[in-house]
């Protein structure tokens, strides 16, 4: 009789939980039963691990084994526990001395010929060994650069399962071939990475789209400065070919750099959903996210069947989430956000469990005036009925637009316009170094508190702790009275006001600043002139 045990990881979203892998052999008829909520891909690791362990030149053992995952009674998927099962099983037979299990966490799939395999979500999945004690983990050689952005963790990164029996059993360990494909092929195991249909970011090149190249649009480019600096949300309302696309695409750049925990925040996500970039394992920019109009609701907020996997909200966590033809989204995927938009995270419950994935993003909406595009531009020529244009502006809820903070709409630039244009804007460069200024004096303020930037504070700690300056609310006041504004409008005035001071380096918000905020809530920034650069 034999008996060892080693542990692994199992993922729920991007939070892991450290799964006892426990092997015993008995006399009797042999047998292979895995027993603790395994499903269909891990119940299948019974014959991956059999002909990995014969593949790599060990006796498999005839006898009656039993392989446990404990805690039983947490359901448990992916191919990721193939690496400890066989390691568990060949110290229950004493292949390998069962002492060298202790402490060590091993994730891998592997391969009938006894390779070791990457798997998605090695990241988490090691943050959750880490913050369970584990100091010593052992993944494919592919995945070892991203799990070594975990401080404090060694990793050993192998190749075969040969290699880790004699680093196990303190022999020589075996020279194995690179992984890789040979004749300018990609690697076949890097497949495993990438989730099928997975993944909203855009091209992760290392050029950023510059705002130099947005003639005109003053008070869009002003409106894009304030929603990087406080993390504002954003609506683009203009006829088609405005530009509201070209400037989502660069609000990105005017982000700061993503900080250390940020990061691996961003990477574990990314790292769950298969879609790192090979050779980056970690993602250091503000990711940009653009689904396209006819995604459903769980490929925004993530779901699907089976297990819940991230959507678009997740995968934008830390950067901008690009919502383009925001009215012809479906209504109940739109409204699925007001969640997030609110706790900046995503809760979805299904009868195989419950994930919960951060989503703190930056939402930038953009939409048409009417079907045709038309309604109540320069040229005019609109065609659609004023009940179809009522409809179509009513896809956008009511409750969804009062969590918008900046509301611009985006004018087609005439022939003159576009160029007397030319040179005079100002770069990505110049407006990221007012952004980061401004985000360091916000940050400086709220040193002491939870929060980092102007869009995460509560309101009753603006209109109390960081009152703006006297008389600075008679504007907004007004429009309360009015029913213009609502309590949460108010509170993301004061928000959006904060940030215009901060970009104008005020000790705190004036009338002017108010009156700044309210213009963009409102979508009439005409009434608070705009300075031009």
């Amino acid at each position: 009789m034999g008996f060892a045990r080693t542990c692994s990881v199992a993922l729920t979203g991007v939070d892991g939980m450290v799964v006892e892998v426990q092997a015993d052999l008995e006399p009797g008829v042999a047998g292979f039963s895995l027993v603790g909520l395994a499903d269909k891909s891990l119940s299948e690791s019974r014959d991956r691990v059999r002909s990995a362990v014969v593949n790599s030149g060990v006796e498999w053992p005839q006898r009656k084994l039993t392989v446990g995952l404990s805690p039983a009674a947490v359901p448990k998927s992916g191919s990721g526990f193939d690496l400890a099962i066989a390691a568990a099983v060949l110290a229950a037979a004493g292949r390998i001395p069962p002492p060298s299990l202790s402490g060590l966490v091993l994730i891998g799939e592997l391969g009938l010929d006894g390779r070791v395999r990457p798997v998605r979500g090695v990241l988490p999945a090691v943050l959750a060994a880490a913050g369970a004690g584990y100091r010593q983990v052992v993944v494919a050689e592919q995945t070892a650069a991203e799990a070594a952005l975990v401080p404090d963790v060694a990793v050993l990164g192998v190749r075969t399962l040969r290699q880790v029996i004699a680093v196990l059993a303190g022999e020589e360990v075996p020279a194995e071939d690179p992984p890789g494909g040979t004749g300018g092929v990609p690697d076949p195991a890097l497949a495993g990475l990438a989730a099928p249909g997975g993944g909203y970011a855009t091209d992760r090149s290392e050029r950023v789209p510059d705002l130099a190249d947005v003639a005109g649009q003053h008070t869009a480019r002003r409106a894009l400065e304030i929603a990087a600096a406080g993390r504002h949300h954003l609506f683009l309302k203009g006829a088609p070919g405005a530009g509201k696309t070209m400037l989502a695409e660069r609000l990105p750049g005017l982000l700061p750099p993503l900080t250390r925990r940020e990061a691996l925040e961003v990477t574990a996500i990314h790292s769950v959903d298969g879609s790192l970039p090979p050779g980056r394992p970690l993602v250091d920019r503000a990711p940009y996210c653009a689904p396209h109009h006819s995604a459903s609701m769980a490929a925004l907020v993530g779901g699907g069947t089976g297990f819940p996997r991230p959507g678009a909200a997740s995968l934008a966590h830390h950067g901008v989430l690009f919502l383009d033809e925001a009215a012809e989204m479906g209504g109940q995927a739109l409204d699925a956000l007001r969640q997030p938009l609110e706790s900046g995270r995503v809760t979805v419950a299904r009868a195989a469990g419950v994930m919960r994935l951060p989503a703190r993003f930056l939402l930038v909406m953009a939409a048409n005036p009417c079907p045709c595009g038309r309604f109540g531009t320069r040229n005019g020529g609109c065609d659609c009925a004023p009940g179809t244009v009522r409809r179509y502006r009513s896809r956008l809820s009511g409750p969804l637009l009062d969590r918008i903070d900046l509301r611009v709409p985006v004018e087609p630039l005439g022939r003159a316009e576009l160029l007397a244009a030319q040179g005079e804007a100002e770069s990505t460069a110049v407006v990221a170094e007012r952004v980061l200024a401004a985000r360091e004096r916000a940050a400086a303020r709220y040193a002491d508190t939870p929060w980092r930037v102007n869009g995460e504070v509560p309101g009753h700690e603006l209109r109390t702790r960081w009152a703006p300056a006297p008389g600075a609310l008679a504007g907004a006041e007004r429009d309360m009275d009015r029913g213009l504004l609502s309590a949460r409008g108010l509170d993301r005035v004061l928000r959006v006001a904060w940030t215009v001071a901060d970009l104008a380096g005020h000790a705190r918000p004036d009338a002017d600043d108010v009156g700044l905020a309210l213009a963009l809530r409102s979508g009439n920034p005409h009434r608070h002139p705009l300075p031009r650069p």
